[in-house]
């Protein structure tokens, strides 16, 4: 059964199902998850644990041994399997027989990084656990999800911000739901319960955003023109290499062009995202930088990329990081930034 991860805490409180199994590459969603499983299982008398953290000499037996005897004392047991990545041939056909013979004093918690589409149909491991309890997959949060997020955080803890207060919070810690929740400890510990001020965020939130050249890639093919400054910004004082941050924004624009040119051949661009490799998580992005763009501006974007490459190199004249932000301007649709245009974004 699939649960979207607001709907656990109720799924919990109905009973514990023998198989859990949670997927995300946000780390704090997850653990809190894995966490909230384990406290409802404790409540119902799920008194001891076994942690299995699979690595490079994990020996898959352990499990199925764990799994094939009984606790001395009686007592109901949590087997929590930690995977640092899709398990290999030995780990599938272990849990493919753990499902088989799923014991009845155990409830087994499997957390691992996100599992797409495709990998949920075809692995045989998951179609083997995944009838016999939960699934829930961890996303990421942003935009009005993360809001809602923080006001619920917030809540959680008896105060009560605007709507202008939660975005500028959200702001401050974009990407990094480790730091929101701190941020949030932070509030509470320096301005109490009740209403928080704007204002009182402002003084007491550090800027926590954590950004790679990744977001920096999506926000340019989505045309933010604003966002893709901020974390250019970011990226410098992070000391990020701006060759790289150019790599990044080159080879979506490389694969942008390449799906724009099987499209006027006949294709379709799924067919061709699924040609390319291109994983799920970065079509959306692509998808809006297709509808968005024609043939030609991508064709600028490139040349912009080339002009950005030789000034890296010192072959040009420039600075690194304003050509990059002509790249971004360029991708958007804009043309080259003036000097009037970067302070007007900043």
């Amino acid at each position: 059964m699939k649960l979207k991860l607001d709907q656990l805490p109720d799924a919990l409180r109905k009973g514990i199902a023998p198989v859990y199994l949670v997927s995300g590459d946000e780390p704090l969603q997850l653990g809190e998850a894995v966490d909230a499983i384990r406290e409802a299982a404790r409540a119902k008398g799920y008194a001891s644990r076994e942690l299995f953290y699979v690595d490079s000499g994990f020996e898959w037996g352990q499990l199925l041994e764990a799994a094939e005897s009984y606790s001395l004392f009686g007592d109901l047991r949590i087997l929590d399997l930690r995977l640092p990545g899709k398990p290999d041939k030995a780990g599938a056909d272990a849990l493919v027989r753990y499902a088989e013979r799923i014991p009845e004093d155990a409830v087994l918690i499997v957390s691992l990084p996100k599992l797409t589409g495709d990998e949920q149909k075809k692995s045989r491991w998951f179609q083997a656990l995944e009838p016999k309890g939960v699934f829930i997959q961890v996303w990421p949060l942003e935009g009005p999800q993360l809001i809602a997020w923080l006001d619920r955080r917030m809540g959680a803890r008896n105060m009560l911000a605007d709507r202008s207060g939660l975005a500028l919070l959200a702001a401050r810690v974009e990407g990094n739901l480790l730091a929101a929740a701190q941020e949030v400890e932070k509030l509470h510990i320096l301005c109490g319960s009740g209403r928080i001020e704007d204002e009182m965020i402002r003084k007491a939130v550090a800027d926590s955003a954590r950004y790679d050249v990744y977001d920096l890639s999506e926000a340019a093919l989505q045309g933010q023109l604003v966002r893709s400054n901020r974390i250019l910004a970011a990226l410098r004082a992070e000391g990020i290499a701006a060759a790289v941050a150019l790599w990044a924004l080159a080879r979506d624009l490389r694969v942008v062009a390449s799906v724009q040119a099987a499209v006027a051949d006949g294709s379709t661009p799924d067919a061709a995202f699924s040609r390319l490799r291109i994983w799920d998580s970065r079509k959306a992005g692509m998808v809006k930088a297709l509808q968005r763009l024609d043939r030609e501006q991508v064709r600028q974007s490139l040349l912009a990329c080339s002009r950005s490459d030789r000034i890296i190199k010192g072959q040009d004249t420039g600075e690194a990081w304003d050509a990059l932000l002509d790249v971004c301007m360029t991708m958007a649709g804009r043309g080259p930034a003036s000097r009037r245009l970067r302070e007007d974004i900043a």
